[in-house]
């Protein structure tokens, strides 16, 4: 018999770790290629980029109910002084539905993913 859906964690119903990992190499190359959200790894290296990554895979994880521990700083003092605006976030949104719909993600699975995203974006924002 088949575990509760609603009973498993949002990670497990993502496919694990791997499977957000396949998401993140999707995504980051849409956002650091992006006109206009690339000036936020301009000038990044390659260990940088490497770690930011990294860091990324261990929140998505964490946040979806995952095993991983992340110890990174929280998004609000990550991202401050960035001066990512609303134009910024709509760009990056946007990536984030694209590379979802690569995978093919089905609807209750993309709708907790998109809502936990908007969920930090008052941490991320700082100007209109």
């Amino acid at each position: 018999m088949m575990a509760n859906q609603s009973a498993r964690t949002l990670y497990e119903r993502l496919g694990g770790y791997d499977a957000v990992v396949a998401v993140v190499n999707d995504l980051l190359p849409r956002l650091v290629s992006d006109p206009l959200l690339g000036r936020f790894w301009a000038n990044r290296g390659d260990d940088g980029m490497a770690r930011e990554k990294q860091l990324l895979v261990d929140f998505l994880c964490n946040s979806a109910g995952g095993p991983m521990y992340y110890t990174g700083r929280d998004m609000k003092l990550s991202h401050k002084g960035m001066r990512i605006s609303n134009a910024d976030w709509q760009a990056f949104t946007g990536h984030v539905k694209a590379t979802l719909a690569k995978f093919n993600l089905p609807n209750p699975e993309k709708q907790d993913v998109l809502a936990f995203i908007e969920s930090t974006k008052a941490d991320i924002v700082e100007v209109d």
